[in-house]
């Protein structure tokens, strides 16, 4: 049984041992994301006004909440994992396996994202802005996240 394209049967990633840092090198541009969206949910239910929103908006707190830490907890996981098992026995299989933690954990902090943004302006301006403004952060997501890399790869582009 073979892996899915991009999650590390490519012969060239395979082989190229400096794959590995620049995976954990990527990972300093998410967590920072992840680790000040985080820090934000924290303090909001602690403000005056957090009491005064709508349910229904306390329960899409949550759900940002909760998928920006899930977000966190996948992102930081590989350079957790790189730290102690080292020295690494199989590098082609925790590549693998750190790919597939570092996609979840963009998957999660996009969709927190999208819901935070859904949240904020749905309180400030109403939930037909916010939903308005969440469906255009999803797209510019999707746009720059996923399509663009695959769309230039399938092109053999960069």
């Amino acid at each position: 049984m073979s892996k899915p394209e991009g999650f590390g049967n490519e012969p060239d990633e395979l082989s190229d041992d400096g794959d590995l840092t620049d995976m954990l090198g990527e990972l300093r541009v998410l967590l920072p994301t992840a680790q000040l969206l985080s820090a934000f949910l924290i303090t909001v239910p602690f403000t005056p006004g957090f009491s005064a929103i709508a349910y229904t908006e306390k329960w899409v707190f949550l759900a940002t909440f909760v998928l920006a830490v899930v977000g966190l907890v996948l992102l930081s996981a590989p350079a957790v994992q790189h730290r102690l098992i080292r020295p690494l026995l199989d590098r082609p299989r925790f590549k693998s396996l750190a790919s597939r933690q570092i996609l979840a954990g963009a998957v999660a902090l996009a969709s927190a994202l999208v819901s935070g943004a859904q949240l904020v302006l749905s309180t400030i301006f109403g939930h037909v802005v916010g939903s308005l403004a969440a469906a255009l952060v999803a797209g510019l997501i999707f746009l720059l996240w996923w399509w663009l890399p695959r769309r230039w790869k399938q092109a053999g582009k960069l």
